[in-house]
């Protein structure tokens, strides 16, 4: 069988090319990005897979050149022999060996994914030891959310310092931490956990409430305000993956958007149950979350995407491709209008319909 790399499609369609001795770098995302130094699609060599984090559209080698070209999936392959000819007649030039194995960098085999159960108690004890900073309680009270509702949530504060001593506590209390998203051992062989800046954490939870893997909201950024909580590449590290957010108990009917925050912030306002994907281009784990809740009763989506999601092609084509899998799994579906002077329901439901009733 033959077999084609992800640097024969980058430099089949022109795309810029890794930095020597990297094995992962980012590049403008074609559905997401407007500005000429946005920089969110995740181009990962070494792993032949390619991800953006802010709208959620990922996949592999063929799906890359589908994107770029909107060729059909199924013919990718085809358009592959015809422009490059069969892989086994091509050598691998130095460079791309060179980016794979990260040339002289040693790199750390990644751990595999804890069970949810594993990441629940881990990410649990881990938030239980952490601050809420009064300018993000402000910030989320500004966003609709009582003091109560934000200690429900479970949102904390990332600390600059101080997050090995918690982690070596959290493992000595017996606590597994290997395969969880965000906790890594030092050169030392203590436990830590990643520090990417100052933000709010956010817990990812699945429809029995237990805490996925994380998210966090950085403050005073422009560019991938949201993102992932990972160690991947770190020693016992591990990559996140995009899951889905429940806000609330599942039933027969529930809102469909994107984003765990904002989700939260719906279901608190509104009393709806919330189901949030990481982007609209983010189906991977989609079509399985709706069918554990279709054998429990859920026959009805209604979706609440930005109101500037129709700007943007691209998004409204993953948008199109989710409605599609809505259809064929069987639901009854529909879209949630409002006033656009409102980016999102979120902020429509608080300003238009709550201000005023909450104090």
């Amino acid at each position: 069988m033959e077999i084609f790399h992800i640097w024969d499609v980058t430099s089949l369609l022109g795309l810029p090319q890794a930095p020597s001795g990297r094995s992962s770098y980012y590049i403008p995302c074609p559905c997401c990005d407007s500005r000429p130094k946005d920089r969110h699609l995740n181009i990962n060599l070494r792993k032949e897979v390619f991800r953006c984090p802010r709208c959620g559209v990922s996949g592999g080698i063929f799906d890359l050149y589908a994107l770029y070209t909107d060729v059909p999936r199924d013919r990718v392959r085809k358009c592959l022999v015809e422009k490059l000819g069969m892989p086994e007649n091509r050598k691998r030039s130095k460079k791309s060996e060179k980016a794979v194995t990260g040339g002289a960098v040693k790199r750390n085999k990644e751990t595999a994914l804890a069970d949810i159960e594993v990441r629940n108690k881990a990410y649990a004890g881990f938030l239980a030891k952490l601050p809420l900073a009064s300018d993000h309680r402000d910030s989320l009270m500004n966003r609709g959310l009582k003091p109560e509702e934000i200690d429900m949530l479970g949102y904390r504060t990332t600390m600059e310092s101080g997050l090995t001593g918690i982690a070596e506590h959290l493992h000595d209390s017996g606590l597994v931490l290997a395969g969880v998203p965000g906790f890594y051992e030092t050169k030392e062989g203590l436990w830590s956990f990643v520090h990417t800046g100052r933000g709010i954490l956010i817990p990812v939870r699945d429809r029995q409430g237990r805490i996925q893997g994380m998210q966090l909201r950085l403050d005073h950024v422009k560019k991938r305000k949201f993102r992932w909580i990972s160690s991947t590449e770190m020693r016992s590290g591990c990559r996140a993956e995009g899951w889905i957010h429940i806000a609330g108990n599942p039933g027969k009917k529930i809102l469909l958007t994107e984003g765990p925050m904002k989700a939260d912030i719906i279901h608190v306002l509104t009393g709806f149950t919330v189901l949030a994907v990481p982007g609209v281009n983010a189906l991977t784990q989609l079509e399985a979350v709706l069918l554990e809740l279709k054998e429990n009763g859920l026959t009805e989506i209604m979706t609440a995407f930005d109101m500037d999601m129709a700007a943007n092609p691209h998004v409204q084509k993953g948008y199109q491709n989710m409605l599609a899998l809505i259809d064929k799994m069987g639901f009854r579906f529909g879209t949630y209008l409002w006033d656009g002077a409102y980016k999102g329901l979120d902020d429509y439901v608080w300003e238009y319909l709550y201000r005023c009733n909450r104090a």
